[in-house]
């Protein structure tokens, strides 16, 4: 059965539209990224294996659709090099 993550990715392949911070919270953070808080009006996702990992997250509630996109070229890139290391 796929984790809320794995099921969030794969809504959001079939559409990038209407998503909130709080969905790529969840997408991020279920494949092991870490939302760190900055002073400005984005913060910073991380991941803390892969460091070359790394893209901002605007704080506002809707996003746009690129943001989306981004996240899953992000995941997607984690896989790919998670899949290299096995």
């Amino acid at each position: 059965m796929p984790t809320k993550a794995e099921k969030l990715l794969q809504d959001m392949r079939g559409s990038k539209r209407g998503w909130t911070r709080r969905d790529l919270e969840t997408l991020y953070t279920g494949f092991g990224f870490e939302i760190r808080n900055s002073r400005g009006p984005h913060d910073m996702v991380v991941h803390p294996v892969y460091k070359q990992l790394v893209t901002s997250l605007p704080r506002h509630r809707k996003l746009a659709v690129a943001y989306v996109t981004l996240a899953i070229k992000l995941i997607e890139q984690l896989q790919t090099l998670q899949n290299e290391q096995e």
